[in-house]
């Protein structure tokens, strides 16, 4: 499965010249675009019976006739009814993890990738055009050109390359986005532009006239396209597992950026307590790919590395079971999916069943030798338990046969008994039981524990059943957050919070080659000590003033030696000039938006409601190479038998991770020479 049908940036077949975005391809039909489609229809069938529920609810206040109150009512069960069946199918989309998962390997367990947020278009053509116009004195019909590049940039975000060239898409951006506030966003005045998001979880949208909600999506969707790049890794090789491992980090990085930055968003996809579980959940995808990375090679059939390998299990069944409990709490159970909490909760049983299994292993297949280091090996048992039962001590269990098989036993039995819970939570989801290898996979590991209790069961013997104690966990390589790199700041001076005046033209002169005052800045250069009395002074130049052009030459982003180098030599005529001056601005008046969202609330802004694009036909740019936006705000720069096998679900043997030194997870019958005997 590949994420386009054309390259990037190259002519189609059919010869229209048409050409796509680097990162991009919205002709792409791959299943992740298929689904992506599904989702942004659901959408917009979400959002119109959400107005016809509205519209119902209005006419029910309003009316106080009985029969069109009982008609309304009917109504209203009817949309609500059909909103259910809407947000059924929104949360079959958010379980159809099979389609992220990579085209190389089916044979590990799946990993849980976001979905992007879908947004409608936006035509920043007038509004800017007229902003340009009224606040920086110039013909906005000039950066036409760039002011649709910019657009044909936010729709290509909405179907970007599941790679580092559509991370870098996006990236591209959200950069744009702070610039774009700073120079057409100000604070006493609406730009009519309304940006609306839909609810990646439940498809509510949510509209607003600030920028404020459009950065914020594009950090969850830098997100989600991170968790997409990590799960269609491969993790039958070591760059496969190093990519995931960083691509769910990175994707935890861009959720904590999200949670610090927007405190306030209203969508609840992007609340901190969703966030919050999501972030957990991409660290516990992490960790699981830092201990599949771990045991790809073969897990030694040796004491200490069993012991290692128990207690790297026990810690990512230890972060499974935190986003679990994250995700039963009210309100992210009612938005999670159910698929996602019970995957959580097979993955917490399955894990800490594997963490029993290879602790067992340890003990029943590894008798205290002559050779051993008798101290080493205590010290390592020791660190495993936090209470031993009474009367047991690590040396004690190392030494004495029958206490250590009586300790191996209980294990394997809590392996056993946590791997049947595991395919009994399996069971009780409908869109589990759709991932068939995944059934395989904990099959197999209960087949294995099973056959290694069985060696060990000897029923004429009396046995002491004791429980197992739990297990410590622990890591070497910890999961962590990668911050994303500092985005570039805003600009300080022409930005849509200063007022400026109209350009004025002054003529400048020199006197005894002074022209009667100083500059400063890099760009653009103000006027410092003025003399009152020279020429330019009596022409009206003011102390503060920034120059914007020289003669027909655009001066705004030019730093002071080159601004020096235009002014020197000036003959008696002199040269004309042009200065804006900043105007004090009133206190500025608090940003009103139209914003709905949450979880199916009542009513619904109807600024919103209002707007209807489901029947628009959709814009199809031609992406040309223009220059960046705004020439003026933005710088022009163009193994063996001593090897234990971990299962797959793989059987044909012709993969090379069913060769002598098989990887976790499978779901294959196991070597005998790889068993744990």
């Amino acid at each position: 499965m590949t994420d386009t049908l054309l390259p990037n940036g190259t002519e189609d077949s059919g010869g229209d010249g048409k050409h796509f975005r680097k990162g991009c391809n919205p002709l792409a039909q791959t299943g992740r675009s298929k689904l992506q489609k599904q989702r942004a229809s659901l959408n917009q069938q979400i959002i119109k019976q959400m107005r016809m529920r509205a519209g119902a609810e209005n006419l029910l206040k309003a009316t106080n006739n009985n029969k069109v109150k009982e008609m309304v009512v009917l109504e209203l069960s009817y949309v609500n009814s059909n909103l259910q069946l809407l947000m059924g199918q929104l949360e079959g989309l958010n379980s159809s993890v099979d389609v992220y998962q990579s085209a190389e390997e089916t044979t590990n367990i799946p990993l849980i990738a976001l979905g992007l947020k879908e947004t409608k278009e936006v035509d920043f053509s007038a509004p800017f055009k007229d902003f340009i116009l009224e606040h920086y004195n110039e013909d906005g019909r000039t950066f036409e050109d760039e002011i649709a590049d910019l657009m044909d940039l936010r729709q290509a975000c909405r179907t970007p390359s599941r790679n580092e060239t559509g991370v870098e898409l996006l990236a591209k951006y959200y950069s744009h986005l702070p610039l774009i506030e700073n120079r057409f966003f100000s604070p006493t005045r609406q730009t009519g532009i309304f940006f609306t998001w839909y609810d990646s979880f439940t498809g509510v949208p949510v509209c607003q006239q600030n920028l404020s909600l459009e950065k914020a999506s594009m950090v969850f969707n830098l997100a989600a396209l991170y968790s997409q790049i990590g799960t269609r890794s491969d993790r039958q090789t070591v760059a496969g597992l190093q990519e995931a491992i960083s691509s769910f980090q990175r994707a935890a990085g861009m959720l904590s950026h999200l949670k610090a930055t927007f405190t306030h968003t209203p969508s609840y996809d992007m609340s901190p307590a969703m966030v919050s579980m999501l972030i957990q959940l991409m660290i516990a995808q992490a960790q699981e790919c830092l201990f599949e990375k771990n045991a790809l090679p073969g897990v030694l059939n040796q004491f200490t590395s069993l012991i290692k390998m128990a207690q790297e299990a026990a810690k990512v069944s230890e972060i499974y079971d935190q986003v679990h409990q994250f995700m039963v709490q009210t309100p992210i159970k009612d938005n999670v999916p159910l698929f996602w909490s019970t995957m959580s909760q097979v993955k917490t049983n399955h894990y800490r069943a594997m963490a029993h299994h290879f602790l067992a292993s340890a003990l029943l297949d590894h008798e205290l030798g002559p050779n051993d280091d008798e101290d080493q090996q205590e010290k390592t048992l020791s660190q495993v338990y936090d209470q031993l039962p009474e009367g047991c001590s690590p040396l004690g269990i190392l030494k004495n046969k029958d206490e250590r098989e009586r300790i191996g036993k209980a294990h394997i039995r809590c392996a056993i008994s946590g791997h049947e819970e595991a395919l009994r939570n399996y069971s009780l989801c409908q869109h589990l039981e759709k991932l068939e290898a995944l059934q395989e996979i904990l099959k197999a590991s209960h087949r294995r524990s099973l056959d290694k209790y069985s060696d060990y069961d000897n029923e004429e013997e009396f046995v002491d059943y004791v429980e197992a104690p739990d297990i410590i966990s622990k890591t070497e390589h910890k999961a962590e957050m990668e911050l994303p790199a500092a985005t570039k700041g805003p600009l300080a001076v022409f930005s849509a919070k200063q007022k400026w005046t109209a350009p004025r033209k002054i003529r400048v002169c020199a006197e005894d080659r002074d022209l009667g005052f100083t500059l400063k800045g890099e760009a653009p250069v103000q006027v410092v000590s003025l003399d009152p009395l020279c020429p330019a002074a009596t022409d009206g130049l003011k102390e503060g003033d920034y120059i914007v052009a020289v003669g027909d030459k655009d001066t705004k982003w030019m730093a002071v030696s080159d601004m020096m180098r235009l002014l020197k030599d000036l003959d008696e005529e002199g040269i004309e000039i042009q200065v804006v001056s900043v105007i004090d601005n009133s206190p500025p008046m608090p940003t009103k938006s139209a914003t709905f969202s949450g979880n199916l609330p009542k009513t619904y802004s109807m600024i919103c409601l209002a707007h209807n694009d489901e029947d628009k036909p959709p814009k199809n740019r031609k992406v040309m190479k223009k220059s960046s936006f705004l020439s003026w705000g933005l710088k022009n720069k163009m193994k063996s038998a001593s090897t234990l096998s971990l299962p797959t679900d793989d059987h044909s043997g012709a993969l090379s991770w069913n060769k002598p030194i098989p990887t976790f997870p499978t779901s294959s019958t196991y070597n005998n020479n790889n068993n744990c005997h």
